[in-house]
């Protein structure tokens, strides 16, 4: 079950403290009634954003005068147990490694009885919408990144 980025699967989830509630919609699930195997990744795009918004960084992409904004540069989950149509899921997400211009989040699903039903990790790169390049995090930006692994 351990995955490349999860040495210690119980310190690992011990690190996780924000996480988003999410109920399993009829249009997420397949012809089986299952999860449909995409699905996770819009939940980790929600669990992302709404992580984002509470450090104080979504104000920082979404102002009209900045040019920079976060891009994934990769993604990746692991599905460890299925899914069905109404599941009540808590998605969460925490920051793994801190980079000049990127940060590398974990995230973790689990269901109303906290089994793991899949993992995740991915980066983000903060961009210049004008270049297309990396942009280095600012001092405020930092501070927040940092403040949420302590």
């Amino acid at each position: 079950m351990l995955k490349s980025y999860i040495e210690n699967i119980e310190k690992w989830r011990e690190e996780f403290s924000f996480y988003v509630p999410i109920k399993v919609r009829f249009s997420d699930t397949d012809m089986y009634g299952h999860l449909n195997n995409t699905v996770p990744i819009v939940y980790f795009e929600q669990a992302r954003i709404d992580f984002f918004n509470h450090l104080g960084l979504m104000e920082d992409w979404t102002d009209q005068d900045v040019n920079n904004i976060p891009v994934v540069a990769d993604i990746q989950c692991d599905y460890l147990k299925q899914v069905y149509f109404n599941e009540p899921l808590k998605v969460y997400a925490k920051i793994a490694k801190i980079g000049s211009s990127s940060v590398d989040l974990h995230y973790l699903g689990v269901d109303h009885l906290e089994q793991i039903c899949f993992t995740g990790r991915g980066t983000i790169v903060q961009i210049n919408q004008n270049n297309g390049k990396s942009a280095s995090w600012t001092e405020k930006q930092l501070e927040k990144l940092s403040g949420s692994k302590k």
